[in-house]
């Protein structure tokens, strides 16, 4: 009975009822684990069966809402509940079966793409679902050795006619049309859809929306968009909404998502079964482009001698008046979807490519500069274009960040905001990219390099003279110049040395206190904003052993100077004599000191 009801169901059923009735006895037979899609209207999912009276929400779509197929999965389902899922069954009904090629485009793209954004949980068995629904897994599997179909994929003219009306984007390179697009290939994308997403899964050197690998692997990354996470029903609803914007559509490929996740075969490319009943009401294969035939006469010409007979001879009475073809019901002109601008964007170019260059803490003169265009060439204007500071270094946008977003104007022309080099020196790259698309980057060469000083000079002061075990009590200041002018921020190296011919560092002499305490004779320090260096009263300690020394200065750029330091030892106090002994008045040899008196020096 159920094959029964399923070929009923197959044969003409579309509307939201019927897909409500399949659908619910799917979720019947299926294993506890499995969620059923929504009916219930929650997190904003329109009830099943309920139609699109009203739009989903979103701005355009993959497929330009084309038409798709709306054959039904059958009702009985590839495997018994609590059958696993995880391993193919070998065989079963013939809608279980996905062609080979196929198959393994689905289930490569899955791998990628779950390597790459594994919070997005992309299961393969969407991807076939929706493949199943927009070509009938690329027309039944029809396809060569590298999964391009053996003859486009195309869909209707989208001039409006019953469906969105869509002027050519591609200049016909993707589905022929120079006037309208089309939807292209077994995942149906449109061009403008296909330059931002389009994919080279099968490395062949180009991105082919007829090639089945590179269109499942645009759709997974397509569907995963804007951070979804496809185990949550609300973004899985959201996913398969952005590729068409129909609730009906919506419940149709979870149905087959569902029979899909119950089990299913490969089957040899070429031999899978190709759906009959669209949704605009056609029947047939709506993807392969046919030529109408030609106009064949109702009636035969009359030949020569024969009388035309006149409608009251034919034996029918009275003549019948002619049918007058009924007028079509008035429909309400389909709204285009909107392009993004970022979808016209063939290639980002490089604008005034000079290298970036600059000296420490300093701006950059210049700033990166990008064209946005499309493929004839011309500016696209209202695209994002985000600049980011790559590579080991501190230089920052104005504001102090490393990445900025621009958009391009009226000439599609897009500059990054100020750079500022920090205290490190170096190269690093400035890369522009589009915001939301996978065009080649364009990148910017710069680099920082130190300040530089050709001359140093030391302003007037008394020579440098201490004793040992003091300091230095004398300040001493240097002024730094390049090409005549002062030169702030120059890292300035200070070496106390013992000879000027031979400028090693002494082993012992004066010394520099450090911030820890401990003492050191080489040390950077760096002009101020006037250009000088300056050693305060103190900052030089004398040391311990006397002698002559230098203390040499060299900056960046070959300025350099010697500074002499005299150390002497202190000076040594002599003892006072000792007075001799005056002889006494009474004439003794002695004399005898007085009880009272104190003991000599």
């Amino acid at each position: 009975m159920a094959a029964h009801i399923g070929r009923r169901l197959r044969k003409g059923a579309t509307s939201g009822a019927v897909v409500a009735a399949a659908v619910a006895a799917l979720a019947a037979s299926q294993a506890p684990e499995m969620i059923p899609p929504a009916a219930d209207n929650a997190g904003g999912d329109h009830a099943i069966g309920a139609g699109d009276t009203a739009s989903p929400s979103g701005d355009g779509s993959a497929t330009g809402d084309s038409p798709y197929y709306t054959e039904l999965p059958p009702l009985n389902t590839p495997n018994k509940p609590g059958a696993s899922t995880n391993l193919p069954v070998i065989t079963g009904p013939a809608e279980a079966g996905i062609p080979a090629s196929v198959y393994s485009a689905y289930k490569r793209a899955e791998l990628s793409i779950r390597s790459t954004d594994p919070a997005c949980n992309l299961p393969w068995q969407l991807l076939a679902g929706i493949g199943k629904v927009e070509s009938g897994q690329a027309n039944g599997g029809r396809v060569d050795a590298n999964g391009t179909t053996l003859s486009p994929i195309l869909g209707p003219v989208l001039n409006g006619a019953g469906f969105a009306n869509i002027t050519d984007t591609d200049d016909g390179a993707f589905d022929g049309d120079k006037t309208h697009d089309r939807a292209v290939g077994p995942m149906q994308f449109i061009p403008s859809t296909w330059a931002m997403w389009g994919q080279d899964a099968n490395s062949d050197g180009k991105k082919d929306p007829n090639n089945i690998y590179d269109a499942a692997q645009a759709a997974g990354l397509y569907l995963c968009a804007n951070d979804r996470n496809l185990a949550l029903k609300a973004d899985l609803d959201r996913a398969i909404l952005s590729y068409n914007r129909s609730t009906e559509y919506l419940n149709l490929v979870m149905s087959w998502v569902t029979y899909y996740q119950r089990g299913t075969h490969q089957i040899p490319d070429g031999t899978g079964a190709l759906p009959v009943d669209r949704s605009d009401g056609g029947r047939g294969d709506r993807h392969r482009p046919t030529t109408p035939p030609p106009t064949v006469p109702t009636t035969p010409p009359p030949t020569q001698g024969t009388k035309t007979p006149k409608p009251s001879e034919t034996g029918t009475g009275t003549a019948k008046p002619p049918t007058v073809p009924s007028k079509p019901p008035a429909t309400a002109p389909v709204k285009p979807p909107t392009v993004p601008a970022a979808a016209k964007v063939a290639r980002l170019a490089i604008v005034a490519n000079e290298k970036l260059t600059t000296t420490t803490g300093s701006a950059f003169t210049g700033a990166p500069r990008v064209a946005a265009l499309d493929v004839s060439g011309k500016p696209v204007a209202g695209v994002s274009i985000r600049f980011e500071i790559t590579g080991s270094t501190d230089t920052r946008f104005a504001g102090g960040g490393t990445t900025a977003t621009v958009t391009t104007g009226s000439t599609g022309l897009a500059s990054s905001p100020a750079l500022r080099a920090g205290e490190k020196t170096g190269s690093f790259t400035v890369r522009a990219t589009v915001v939301g698309r996978t065009l080649d980057a364009a990148d910017f060469a710069a680099t920082v390099t130190e300040r530089q000083a050709d001359t140093l000079t030391r302003v007037a002061g008394d020579p440098l003279s201490a004793t040992t075990g003091t300091s230095f009590a004398q300040q001493i200041q240097v002024k730094a110049t390049d090409n005549g002018s002062l030169a702030p921020g120059v890292a300035v190296a200070a070496v106390i040395v013992t000879s000027k011919t031979d400028p090693k560092e002494s082993t012992g002499g004066p010394s520099f206190k450090s911030a820890d305490g401990t003492t050191v004779r080489t040390v950077t320090l760096r002009t101020g904003t006037d250009g000088l260096l300056t050693f305060e009263s103190g900052a030089l300690l004398a040391g311990d052993t006397a002698g002559t020394f230098y203390l040499q200065l060299t900056a960046p750029g070959g300025g350099t100077t010697f500074i002499d330091l005299t150390v002497t030892a202190p000076a040594t106090s002599t003892p006072e004599p000792t007075p001799e002994p005056t002889p006494s008045d009474s004439g003794s040899p002695e004399a005898t000191p007085s009880p009272s008196s104190s003991p000599s020096a």
